[in-house]
């Protein structure tokens, strides 16, 4: 069996692991593990898989340290930053946990069998439940978040499935520490192996969704390793879902009045969204909307200030950073000039300049709008407000769109960037920058393709609908019905013979 092989991005230095890319009779014995314990997940309950989540955000926090040094050496990130993320992933734990107290997420109805316009109905009740063991894959650029003990497994296990997560490549070690961490916790809970399960390797995670244990797949990536698992997944006799969050430029349009009276914070905060974390984010944003007039120019200028004068980052890996060369130099090829792009130092590592990039309106191409993953944005100087519209058609859908407006501004020009922006993304930030999604109930993180390749989302509480399908029971006795369909119950939100009874307030739900 291959070594599995971990790169620290400061310096470039591969050194080897204890760790094997997974055999054949290791993924099967991994599926086969990860469906015997979607018995013991469902045997839970609700309120049981809630106290588990608490018990692995409890066993991540215990493991910060070690946790935090490893991602480190692996991915270049600041600990400032994976302290941040590492906070996130356990705040998604619980709060998943506090979805699953509410119970509304499994949209439990129940119609009473009677006589209607129609004749004698019978007795129907519905709820969502598991889809069965779910195929999940980290991402380089989270590796704590979008990873191992990231929102796809934290959802999953919320709605009662067990997962197998394909380790990314480039936090090898990292991985095998979240798994631990999550392990430990749920053997806390006298859970099974094979409640989450690991595998390395990349034919390892072909097998994995080709495997017919597994019944739905999840991905934080790039469109190449989505399309590498949907054609694994096209090679099974049976199709299962596919949840991809992929490819995103995310344009943030400044209005003439916001540029005026505020240049130099928009300037930071531009600079801070596209700078920050190396660029590596899905909601950085690749394209900035600047007015060609005396405020533009002034924030424009802050903006080439702040770039001149920052650092090299350090990219997660080297394929990660031949592609971000290739790409800016692609993007002066179809014509975006360069304003701002400091001297660094070359070293034995992945570390790149920043660059600001700039473009007239009327050279604003499909090959410039696109995707550039790291530290790198484009600047589209456009002389009329009216002249946006058109423009935008040129951007691909993203995860996010952003305006910065001004009070002033005219409230029928809003309104139509507005619908133009939210025909072609998952979500609209006002005066705000799209980097830092919030982790929670009314968040949600998705959009057309190929931002993603579903109507769902990956962050906040209904991501979890995502592993979940409807199952109705017809004329069953009372005792065979799941406990959220039975007559007596009152402490979830459901909708009897029509009528929605909400459940107890949040702040009611018992622990």
């Amino acid at each position: 069996m291959n070594v599995v092989t971990t790169v620290d991005p400061r310096d470039g230095r591969q050194r080897d692991t204890d760790l094997r890319q997974t055999s054949d009779a290791e993924l099967n014995s991994a599926a086969a593990a990860a469906t015997g314990a979607a018995r013991w997940l469902a045997g839970l309950g609700r309120n049981g898989r809630a106290d588990l989540l608490d018990a692995v955000a409890d066993s991540l926090e215990a493991r910060r340290t070690a946790l935090v040094e490893a991602a480190g050496s692996e991915t270049g990130l600041a600990r400032a930053r994976l302290d941040a993320e590492l906070t996130r992933t356990s705040v998604q734990f619980r709060m998943f946990g506090e979805v699953l107290r509410d119970g509304g997420y499994v949209e439990a109805a129940i119609d009473h069998a009677a006589d209607t316009a129609l004749g004698a109905a019978p007795d129907v009740r519905r709820m969502l439940v598991p889809l069965g063991p779910v195929a999940v894959f980290g991402a380089s650029n989270f590796p704590f978040a979008f990873s191992v003990p990231g929102g796809d497994t934290a959802s999953a296990l919320a709605a009662g499935c067990p997962v197998v997560v394909k380790a990314h490549p480039s936090h090898p070690l990292t991985s095998q520490a979240s798994a631990a961490a999550i392990a430990a916790a749920v053997d806390g809970a006298g859970g099974p192996d094979g409640t989450v399960e690991l595998v390395y390797g990349e034919e390892a995670g072909r097998a994995l969704v080709r495997h017919p244990a597994i019944r739905a797949a999840a991905l934080t990536g790039s469109l190449n390793a989505a399309r590498a698992i949907q054609a694994a997944i096209d090679e099974r006799p049976d199709p299962i879902p596919f949840y991809g969050e992929l490819s995103s430029i995310n344009p943030i349009v400044v209005l003439p009045a916001a540029a005026a009276e505020r240049p130099d914070q928009i300037a930071e905060g531009l600079f801070g969204s596209f700078t920050g974390s190396g660029g590596q984010l899905c909601t950085k944003p690749g394209l900035a909307f600047v007015p060609a007039d005396p405020g533009g120019d002034r924030l424009v200028a802050a903006l080439r200030d702040r770039v001149a004068s920052a650092g090299g980052a350090v990219l997660l890996n080297e394929r990660i950073r031949d592609a971000f060369v290739v790409r800016e130099a692609e993007l002066e090829r179809a014509g975006a000039r360069v304003a701002a792009r400091p001297e660094i130092a070359a070293g034995d590592g992945f570390a790149v300049a920043p660059a600001l990039l700039e473009v007239d309106l009327a050279g604003l191409s499909a090959d410039i709008a696109d995707e550039c993953f790291g530290p790198l944005m484009v600047v589209v100087r456009y002389a009329a407000v009216a002249d946006l519209d058109g423009a935008l058609g040129t951007v691909p859908p993203s995860l996010t769109g952003s305006i910065h407006l001004a009070a002033e501004d005219d409230r029928a020009v809003v309104r139509g960037l507005v619908d133009r922006l939210g025909a072609s993304s998952g979500r609209i930030v006002f005066n705000g920058y799209p980097t830092g999604v919030r982790v929670s109930w009314a968040q949600h993180h998705g959009g057309p393709w190929p931002s993603t390749n579903s109507l769902h989302t990956s962050v906040g509480a209904t991501s979890i609908r995502r592993f979940l399908r409807p199952l109705a029971w017809q004329d069953a006795p009372e005792w065979l019905l799941p406990e959220e369909l039975r007559d007596d119950l009152s402490t979830i939100p459901r909708r009897v013979d029509g009528r929605l009874q909400p459940g107890p307030s949040a702040a009611s739900v018992g622990r």
